[in-house]
């Protein structure tokens, strides 16, 4: 009797590669904050964003998005962590890489420059609002009819969440929200150049 593997289609494989990337990625976030809870008494809380601070406070530009203030705020975070961070990953992983590669930097420059002095900012918030902001707008740029539509159906679902970026929720970073925004839509349009350039370059 013939042994036969069941064959992939490439949209299975695309949409497991996205769960398993999506859920590792939340994953991750839980196993810190755990040992943070547990073995280090919330001392990683220290690594955030300390805006204007040229030692330690830089490197909170790393580790920032890594970290939470308890598990709730993990918990608020996860849920659109993992629908948001799948919906890009359906483009792919090195797509996921450089929105959030962007997403991370412009959130954390941005933040350290306006921050606040005396304040601490942490968490993935940051992303969840550059990978809403790009998966809303992305379809305007590349001007691809199912990413448009893709990016109503996200304003819809999420799109109250944006006045997080306007001030006044005492002990929310709202720069961070709002660079996180700006870089997504950064992020939205250089990525989209990019597929232009692409599309355009004659075949080798």
């Amino acid at each position: 009797m013939a042994n036969r593997t069941p064959m992939r289609t490439p949209e299975r494989s695309t949409w497991l590669t996205a769960l398993v990337w999506s859920g590792g990625f939340v994953g991750l976030l839980w196993v810190l904050e755990i040992l943070d809870q547990v073995l280090f008494r919330q001392r990683l809380d220290g690594y955030g964003i300390r805006p204007l601070d040229t030692g330690e406070g830089l490197t909170g530009i790393v580790f920032a998005p890594l970290l939470h203030g308890g598990f709730g705020h993990l918990v608020a975070n996860s849920v659109p962590l993992l629908v948001l961070g799948f919906l890009i990953l359906l483009s792919g992983v090195g797509r996921w890489l450089a929105v959030t590669a962007i997403v991370w930097i412009v959130a954390g420059l941005g933040t350290w420059l306006l921050g606040g002095l005396g304040t601490l900012h942490l968490g993935a918030s940051s992303l969840v609002f550059g990978w809403l902001v790009y998966l809303i707008v992305r379809g305007f740029f590349s001007r691809r009819p199912g990413q448009i539509a893709l990016g109503v159906v996200v304003l819809l679902v999420y799109g109250g969440a944006l006045w997080g970026v306007l001030p006044g929720q005492p002990g929310i970073s709202w720069q961070g929200h709002l660079f996180g925004a700006v870089g997504g839509a950064l992020a939205a349009y250089l990525l989209s150049r990019d597929d232009a350039t692409k599309r355009l370059s004659p075949a080798p």
